[in-house]
């Protein structure tokens, strides 16, 4: 089983932390140990020479006949089992061992020893064992004086590497998030959004690669801006091109005698200054400068009156429980009249706007929203299936319910047909 981490724990800056940290406590501890080892070995080796040095001066003292200094005793009997036997076995040797409950630096080593019980010399030679014992507390202090210091550096040297790390990655991180907070803004539609790094305007300080990302951003920003600029201005401009031409088309067709091609034409004329006035009001919104003019309205009432004034086929009105809500009539009645009249056309009946307190569905019983639209939203001049329109009534919709700040959602009910919801606030 797998445990789940905190987000925290995935960012940047903790990683970076922990990336410090055990190289800081890697780097302490082999520097630690090279300082220890290669200060011990020196103290033991001095307290050593040291030892070997008396010892040997007293087994020259004892062969000779004198006596024993102080701190050299034969066969002592606190003297190491194992450095015994060395001395035993004919050779010399030192070793460091609690003796009277301090640390004491022994050499030992062979004497002329007594024959054995048979007269015969043992077969080493020896038999006795001349020892040296020194004090070695005061170096046992300084290693451990030593231990404790490398310590106290370590952690202090591990604690400030980690603050001046964190600072140094807390600024990386904070400007990053600052460029992906500009990201999310341009993908939210505002296109003036800009990272603006001073790196990047500086000449005189070298660029990284935060700033480097900041100022691909806010030139790919500024080529989108644009290039949908150059859109919205093409679509206005021939929407509005084309309607004084269609103006009198319509007033032509008019004046046609009556008739089924009449009707045709008319029909097609009706459609084209449709599709005018859709691309008028769809670059309108997409300025961005849309302002809504607000008042109080009863949702049921008005929902009745968007059905009355649709000519797309009967649809049923349900009221769950009405609500009173401040909005802008005339966006909320273009919103829910391109619904009804979407699912008219695209859908099958019956057709149902139910009015459930700030919540308004409409659905209808067809085969649903295509996948692309459940997932991604309507997208203009896109419809599927040999559906009939040019796919801008639900752009519309969407577009306009975002200036009134509700919000649109498509999905498909579970037993068939397209349901919008849309929620006021």
């Amino acid at each position: 089983m797998r445990l789940a981490l905190p987000q925290w724990a995935g960012t940047l800056a903790v990683k970076a932390a922990v990336f410090i940290t055990v190289m800081c406590c890697a780097l302490a501890a082999l520097l630690g140990i090279l300082v220890h080892v290669s200060v011990t070995n020196q103290t033991v080796g001095q307290a050593r020479d040291r030892a070997l040095s008396r010892l040997a001066d007293a087994t020259a003292a004892f062969e000779a006949g004198d006596t024993a200094g102080h701190g050299v005793s034969l066969d002592p009997p606190g003297m190491p089992e194992e450095l015994r036997a060395l001395a035993v076995a004919g050779e010399r040797g030192t070793m460091v061992a609690e003796h009277r409950g301090r640390p004491t630096m022994w050499a030992a080593g062979p004497v002329d020893g007594e024959r054995s019980e048979m007269g015969v010399p043992s077969p080493e030679g020896w038999g006795r064992v001349l020892a040296v014992e020194i004090d070695y507390s005061q170096q046992a202090r300084t290693i451990d004086g030593l231990d404790r210091a490398i310590l106290w550096s370590s952690g202090l040297a591990i604690g400030a590497t980690l603050l001046v790390g964190a600072f140094a990655v807390t600024r990386v991180t904070r400007r990053l998030h600052a460029t992906a907070q500009v990201a999310r803004r341009i993908s939210g539609g505002d296109l003036d959004a800009r990272v603006d790094d001073p790196r990047t305007k500086d000449p005189t300080r070298p660029p990284d690669e935060v700033a480097a990302v900041a100022a691909a951003l806010d030139s790919m920003a500024s080529s989108l801006q644009s290039k949908l600029l150059s859109e919205q201005r093409f679509t206005a401009d021939v929407a509005h091109e084309l309607r004084t031409p269609l103006t009198g088309l319509h007033a032509a067709a008019e004046l046609l005698p009556p008739g089924r091609p009449t009707e045709l034409v008319r029909d097609r004329v009706a459609a084209l200054r449709t599709l005018t006035e859709d691309l008028l009001e769809i670059s309108r919104l997409d300025t961005g400068r849309e302002r809504v003019e607000l008042d109080t309205e009863p949702l049921a009432a008005l929902a009745e009156r968007v059905v009355r004034g649709s000519s797309g086929g009967d649809t049923e009105v349900v009221v769950v429980r009405d609500a009173v809500v401040e909005t802008d009539r005339r966006r909320l009645e273009r919103v829910l009249g391109n619904l009804v009249a979407n699912a008219h056309k695209h859908g099958r009946g019956p057709v149902v706007l139910t009015v459930d307190g700030p919540v308004v569905t409409v659905r209808d019983h067809g085969e649903g929203y295509p996948g692309y639209l459940v997932a991604h939203g309507p997208q203009r001049f896109r419809t599927e299936g040999g559906s009939k329109g040019h796919g801008l009534g639900l752009t519309i919709a969407l577009g306009q319910a975002e200036v009134l700040g509700a919000r649109l959602a498509f999905s498909n009910a579970a037993d068939g047909g397209a349901v919008a919801t849309l929620t006021l606030r």
